[in-house]
């Protein structure tokens, strides 16, 4: 074990010291946005989107069962035989109506599939955040004292201090 400190620098201790200080001001701000994002992401899937396709449904359901009536109504006058208009158009919103179904099951799938892929990653980045916020806190509060120590060394008659030999 030696007997003293073979610290060259203490200036570089204090750049570390800033520049961890710099990194942690732009990357929590980072992971925060992220976090949002993913938030913003499930909200959007979940509410926005499910939201819109059921007022599709809705809808493409009423002009179905208005086809329908039509239709039902034509064939109950005898005056006019169905046209393949009518029965084109009863086609054509059942198509809607399977789409909206369709887009309806398939975006509670990619909602569900989202949380279930996110979760760990999003568990992950919660413990990162917590590990840049506790320990690198810590950390910078370490250097300080380090720094404050080394200059007090040097100072007190370490290596190269007031009080050393030559």
């Amino acid at each position: 074990m030696a007997d003293h400190a073979q610290v060259t620098s203490v200036e570089a201790i204090e750049s570390f010291r800033a520049s961890l200080i710099v990194f942690l001001s732009k990357v929590r701000p980072t992971l925060e946005e992220v976090s949002d994002e993913v938030m913003r992401t499930q909200f959007w899937l979940q509410n926005d989107q499910r939201r819109h396709w059921e007022i599709e449904l809705r809808k493409s359901g009423l002009k179905l069962e208005e086809a329908k009536r039509e239709l039902f109504n034509t064939s109950l006058s005898h005056l006019q035989t169905a046209t393949a208009l009518q029965h084109m158009a009863v086609q054509r919103a059942q198509r809607a109506v399977r789409d909206a179904e369709e887009k309806l099951d398939t975006l509670k799938k990619w909602a569900r599939g989202l949380e279930d892929r996110t979760a760990p990653m999003v568990k992950q980045l919660e413990e990162f955040q917590g590990f840049l916020t506790v320990d690198m806190g810590k950390a910078v509060t370490q250097l300080v004292q380090i720094v404050g120590t080394l200059e007090a060394y040097t100072k007190a008659g370490g290596p190269g201090g007031e009080g050393a030999p030559p």
